[in-house]
């Protein structure tokens, strides 16, 4: 039997129902959802769905992540409600793409983790089913695991495995609806090549994948979160008589407007302005606190710092852990005005982090 997987959270508890109900069964995983935008997210699903069957005793195998034939096949129904036409879409696209795996691997039945999802309409994955039923030859199989206490008892599994719980339905329409309200989408901003911000998608990857790290050694651990200030620079702009000036706007710097600033006083490389609070630092200053050979700003988006980096230099520069002060980085300074923008996003958040024992 293929069992079509969706998420770790959905999986778990269905997948140990499974086995109990079809004890002659060979079950075999098949994690295939090219709907889950972006790709980081995709691979952290997978990677643990991938533990919990490995957990399970289950066969497992990742599909292939075709976004773009998904989108072909979403189209025009963009704004479509949770449970709504687009759902049926993306519940065919799914389970008929399980279906042609069923039969290539000459598997009798199919069937899938989405039936535990409180999200999905079950009435729409019957329908399906019987579709795929007709058109490859291959069994639906529908259970209910929900029913009497079932949708109590996943959440407990999930709770006792330390399961990764994404907090939307995976597609980037959907993420637009179930986070309206929020004030920043964070998993729709892509940092610099291999910079990973806090709370950030591709930290929750690292993260996951240390906790893989510490089951394979042994080592005991708890999973807690912990709340802290994030932020998200959406634009910075740095210009002298409307000519824009290469610059390096570092974590944490904020301005409520368009400030206008001109250079008061300079020590050892760093120049302090005459307005909000904001600090300029030569790129020779940075290069040398940090012991990095960065020869312009160019390189420094080409080779980003490391976050704590850049908050380290913030400290060693300011002598405060919390300053929120603008800090860039030039190339060199002049006397001329300068005219700073800086688009940003202050905000609390929480983040997982890791107990050992």
């Amino acid at each position: 039997m293929v069992a079509h997987l969706c998420c770790s959270v959905d999986a778990g508890y269905f997948l140990q129902r499974l086995k109990e109900d079809f004890p002659n069964e060979k079950i075999i995983g098949f994690f295939y959802d090219p709907n889950i935008h972006p790709y980081s997210e995709f691979k952290l699903r997978s990677l643990d769905t991938k533990r919990i069957c490995k957990k399970l005793g289950v066969e497992y195998v990742e599909g292939e992540y075709n976004y773009e034939d998904w989108l072909m096949a979403v189209k025009g129904l963009e704004n479509e409600p949770e449970k709504g036409s687009r759902c049926n879409v993306c519940f065919d696209f799914s389970l008929e793409e399980a279906a042609r795996f069923a039969k290539k691997i000459n598997a009798k039945k199919v069937t899938t983790s989405l039936l535990m999802s409180p999200m999905k309409s079950h009435e729409q994955l019957n329908k399906v089913g019987k579709v795929i039923k007709r058109k490859y030859g291959v069994e639906f199989v529908d259970v209910d695991y929900r029913k009497k206490g079932g949708t109590q008892a996943q959440q407990e599994y999930a709770k006792q495995n330390q399961m990764y719980r994404q907090d939307y339905c995976g597609c980037l329409y959907g993420i637009f609806q179930q986070k309206a309200n929020q004030e920043i989408i964070d998993e729709l901003i892509s940092p610099y090549p291999f910079q990973i911000f806090p709370s950030s998608i591709e930290e929750k990857l690292n993260f996951y994948q240390n906790r893989l790290d510490l089951e394979e050694k042994g080592i005991k651990y708890k999973i807690i979160k912990e709340n802290f200030l994030n932020y998200r620079l959406l634009n910075s702009k740095v210009e002298i008589k409307k000519n824009n000036i290469s610059h390096y706007t570092l974590f944490y710097s904020h301005l409520d407007r368009l400030q206008r600033v001109k250079i008061e006083f300079i020590k050892d490389k760093v120049a302090y302005t005459n307005r909000a609070q904001i600090i300029f630092v030569l790129l020779e200053k940075l290069n040398e606190v940090l012991d990095k050979n960065y020869k312009n700003i160019k390189e420094m988006y080409k080779n980003p710092l490391l976050i704590e980096e850049e908050l380290v230099f913030r400290e060693k520069i300011t002598k405060t852990k919390y300053n929120l002060s603008p800090i860039i980085i030039l190339e060199e300074f002049s006397e001329n005005r300068y005219d700073i923008l800086i688009d940003s996003k202050i905000y609390p958040d929480n983040k997982e982090i890791l107990i050992k024992f």
